[in-house]
């Protein structure tokens, strides 16, 4: 692997002018630095970006830690974030958390170790730590899921209301025993669907299970209910990876969404209108999350004395015919 000594003795220059030549300065001679250029493109040398970055502490690069890559939410989070992040000369290295502290706490120490210019998190939501980022100075923006404390600028989404609106919907179509799947407790997502399906259903006629953002988990709550002595003949369901479990279950049992059992989940994954009958969702404006957030997470790079903001964004409901009898 060629080093910038060869690519100094290919050009005839010093190795403190390749690296100006590399680096872009404007001190170096144009003739010079095209004949650095030449040679190190003859010999495939690539400057050491981590070495680089430590000298001049700083590096066009963020840092996005998402907490499920296949979920079709985040992956649109990624989206928004990116577009921003490029049009504004930035590059994107995305890292997934898979709902698990210990690999976010280890994308953390990469993106400390490696100097990230900031850091747009989506943090597991029970002891993300963040010290460290603040500690370096590491601009920070969490998304979906506020820090346990005020620790920068937050992008969420009112999801408590919006599953308030969902399990009202529900009702005025005829359903009468409306439960609720969501995710793990402590996660703040899925407290808030809870929650905002409490707020209309009543805490005396809850009716609800828990499980990993995760299909499976899903279909074994949804069969749960389902085999109960008194079944829900309606569920609100957190995010789309649990519904598409919760739509095995009802499968497994002969059940049809719509006519036997009222579906509505959020996220609005490409996959439910392509099903029938096609589910109705509360759709949350994912892109517009990941955007907003790498343009507060820029404006802090520019200005680190910015108060800190907090965002959120309404979710809407599209009705479709899995919640219709």
């Amino acid at each position: 692997m060629a080093t910038i000594s060869d690519v100094a003795a290919r050009a005839g220059v010093s190795t403190a002018t390749v690296s100006r030549a590399l680096n872009g300065k404007s001190t170096v001679d144009p003739t010079l630095a095209a004949r650095v250029q030449e040679a190190a493109a003859e010999l495939g040398y690539h400057p050491n970006g981590l070495a680089r970055n430590l000298r001049r502490q700083e590096t066009a690069v963020l840092a996005l830690i998402i907490s499920d890559v296949e979920n079709p939410f985040f992956t649109a989070i990624a989206r928004g974030v990116e577009d921003l992040a490029q049009r504004s000369g930035y590059s994107v290295v995305l890292c997934n958390s898979d709902e698990n502290e210990e690999k976010e706490r280890r994308y953390i120490e990469v993106a400390l170790q490696e100097r990230v210019a900031g850091v747009v998190l989506s943090p597991t939501g029970r002891s993300t730590n963040v010290e460290g980022l603040h500690r370096q100075g590491t601009p920070l923006v969490a998304v979906d899921r506020p820090l346990p404390a005020a620790a920068g600028d937050q992008v969420l989404v009112d999801t408590r209301h919006a599953a308030a609106e969902a399990t009202r919907h529900l009702l005025a179509g005829g359903y009468e025993r409306v439960g609720c799947l969501t995710g793990p407790a402590g996660v703040r997502t899925a407290d808030d669907r809870l929650a905002g399906y409490a707020d209309v259903v009543g805490e005396e006629n809850v009716l609800s299970r828990r499980a990993e953002y995760r299909a499976e988990g899903a279909r074994l709550a949804a069969l749960e209910l389902l085999d109960a002595p008194a079944p829900p003949d309606a569920l609100l369901v957190a995010n789309s990876t649990m519904a598409i479990g919760v739509l095995e279950a009802l499968s497994a049992r002969g059940l049809r969404p719509g006519r036997d059992v009222g579906i509505v989940s959020f996220d609005d994954a490409p996959w439910t209108t392509l099903i029938d009958p096609p589910l109705t969702v509360v759709a949350q404006p994912a892109y517009e999350v990941g955007r907003v957030a790498a343009q507060l997470l820029l404006a802090r790079i520019t200005d680190s004395s910015r108060e800190a903001t907090t965002t959120t964004l309404e979710a809407r409901l599209i009705e479709r015919k899995s919640s219709r009898r």
